[in-house]
């Protein structure tokens, strides 16, 4: 999960320059090198990339497509940390698609948690003109989606190797949106051309130690140490492009991250009961 957070740190960095690159562009070229780099990969170890549990990795595609599409427009046009931490609200959203599709049970402390959280989203964008309600809701949804990608990930964690659920991202996305970026692409340049591809491969990587560690650990046991991606916004969006927040921000920010690592050690110390 560390080596994850670093690879998307470089990703979010990469997208932030890609501002006038529209985002559909950037799923497209992302999920044309991810098919490539893991089929690559999956022939090598000789593994099938139809994968057994088609339903819930065809769903699992889908949401990660929905998610990361949203994602790249909010990092694009607002704050780097704002999109990073809003995005951060994901661990919400699977704890709920979690009760609902796996069973998983909640408790008072973990609806009181939440709710911490989402005071926090108030508070971020509340107290910062940069962040529209459109761009808002747009950021949540991202959030949204990525809670069902990741509900998918456990659902399949057992029956499917970590790289056919990577492999099913760029396998239902092209469909989507290939028809559209051919028809509506803005040429990159050539450095364009080396953020696109260090996009791709840097979201590649991520993704595959993220969608590992969760096959190898419990959520709850690994997920806190996907908020050191703030850290990593906050700083580079600060030094790299000059943006600054107020305290009522930044306490947002701190009651968001917050809520999550309560909820996450919350079901920490369950397991460790049950145990």
């Amino acid at each position: 999960m560390l080596q994850a957070t670093v690879y998307y740190a470089g990703m979010n960095l990469c997208i932030k320059y890609l501002n006038h690159i529209p985002a559909h562009q950037i799923v497209f070229v992302r999920s044309i090198i991810t098919f490539l780099i893991t089929l690559y990969f999956l022939r090598k170890q000789h593994i099938s990339p139809w994968g057994n549990d088609r339903k819930w990795l065809v769903l699992r595609g889908l949401a990660g497509f929905a998610g990361l599409l949203c994602y790249i427009i909010t990092v694009q046009k607002i704050p780097l940390a704002s999109a990073v931490t809003i995005q951060y609200l994901s661990p919400v959203f699977t704890l709920i698609f979690a009760y609902f599709l796996l069973d998983d049970r909640l408790t008072l402390r973990n609806w009181l948690f939440t709710i911490l959280s989402f005071a926090g989203v108030v508070l971020v964008k509340g107290f910062d003109p940069r962040i529209s309600n459109g761009l808002l809701l747009l950021g949540m949804f991202s959030a949204l989606m990525s809670g069902l990608a990741y509900s998918c990930i456990r659902r399949v964690n057992q029956s499917d190797h970590a790289l056919v659920i990577v492999f099913y991202f760029p396998l239902v996305t092209l469909p989507f949106v290939t028809p559209y970026t051919l028809t509506n692409w803005t040429t990159p340049t050539l450095t364009d051309w080396g953020l696109l591809i260090a996009t791709g491969v840097f979201t590649q990587f991520g993704q595959y130690f993220m969608t590992k560690s969760y096959q190898l650990e419990r959520v709850s046991d690994v997920s806190i140490l996907t908020y050191l991606g703030t850290i990593y916004a906050l700083a580079t969006g600060y030094f790299l492009f000059g943006e600054t927040f107020n305290h009522w921000s930044l306490i947002g920010m701190v009651l968001i991250i917050g809520g999550m690592v309560l909820n996450l050690f919350l079901s920490y110390t369950t397991k460790n009961k049950a145990t």
